[in-house]
């Protein structure tokens, strides 16, 4: 593991300007929308702007431990449902599931939210409703809360998406858009200087800080992972992965070492360090597509090891 001098390197100053304002005045809309690329800090945000208003209307001490803890009685957090219990419903349903990824959120979901807010607050003048990944709701779901967003209530609504597009016009005309810009190189660079034990790092490796920057898109989250995983692979893989590979047997076999170490993310994750760095080396276009097309492939999870088997051999026979 990589371990972390300090732990606020997600919180985006802009953005958290406004919201102590908002706090301060208690100027607190109906509804909000937290919109940015994944892991640019949303999520650690919300829960910060969820205890500031808590704390505000009370003396209790361990209001930010109940929050972390999801055990505070005025805090609901809805989240996604897995595949895997959406799969006997069909339909619909399964489709956007399968588009989106792996999850879904469902109207028995959004129904808890109407008994949630229909009981007195406890320990808080507000109520508050969490709901991460908010472009995962489905139809019915999406119809169900923008009726419960109409409904006068004490509940403030703080919506996570990466995928605005996805989310019902109406729903997003009754909140206030709070936009996440991802982090610029220079913030990503401090991050990894500043808030991160480098001395961990496999500095031994081939890997460039500067790959682990830029294949970290603008994302603090995705720099973090891309340092696990390539902290945790041996230098042998490593240094066949420095290069496109040529041996045939190498490409099987790293192939196989790869989709039966990595999930589907972690692997998603390896390919955006692969094409940084092959790029930097190679310049070519051709194999930037190559990579892309395995990206799809696996978010699709469709053979995860072939289409690592296939995409490494195609590159390989261009002799790039």
């Amino acid at each position: 593991m990589i371990e972390i001098k300090k732990n606020n390197f997600f919180l985006n100053e802009e953005v958290n300007t406004s919201l102590k304002n908002i706090i301060k005045n208690k100027s607190f809309a109906n509804g909000y929308i937290f919109y940015g690329a994944e892991g640019v800090g949303k999520k650690q945000t919300a829960l910060q702007f969820i205890k500031e208003i808590f704390k505000q209307s009370s003396t209790s001490e361990n209001v930010e431990e109940r929050i972390t803890n999801n055990n505070h009685p005025d805090f609901l957090i809805i989240e996604p449902d897995s595949l895997l219990a959406t799969k006997s419903s069909g339909g619909a349903d399964l489709e956007k599931t399968m588009k989106s990824g792996s999850e879904i959120i469902k109207i028995a979901q959004i129904r808890n939210i109407k008994t949630f807010l229909s009981q007195k607050s406890i320990n808080s003048e507000k109520k508050i409703v969490l709901i991460i990944d908010a472009h995962l709701l489905n139809e019915a779901a999406s119809n169900c809360l923008l009726k419960t967003l109409e409904e006068p209530s004490n509940g403030i609504f703080i919506l996570i998406t990466s995928k605005l597009n996805l989310l019902l016009d109406t729903i997003i005309s009754r909140c206030q858009i709070v936009r996440f810009h991802s982090f610029s190189r220079k913030q990503i660079k401090s991050i990894l200087t500043e808030y991160l034990d480098t001395s961990k790092l496999n500095t031994h490796t081939k890997l460039k800080f500067e790959d682990l920057i830029n294949s970290a898109n603008g994302s603090p989250s995705q720099l973090l992972k891309n340092i696990e995983i390539w902290n945790d692979y041996s230098d042998e893989i490593l240094s066949k992965l420095d290069s496109p590979i040529k041996k045939s047997l190498e490409i099987l076999e790293i192939s196989k070492s790869i989709s039966e170490k990595l999930e589907i993310s972690q692997q998603i994750c390896l390919v955006n360090l692969i094409q940084t760095i092959w790029w930097r080396k190679t310049k070519n276009i051709g194999l930037v597509k190559k990579l892309e097309r395995l990206k799809y492939l696996l978010r699709k999870n469709i053979q995860p090891r072939l289409a690592w088997e296939m995409t490494f051999l195609k590159i390989a026979m261009e002799n790039i």
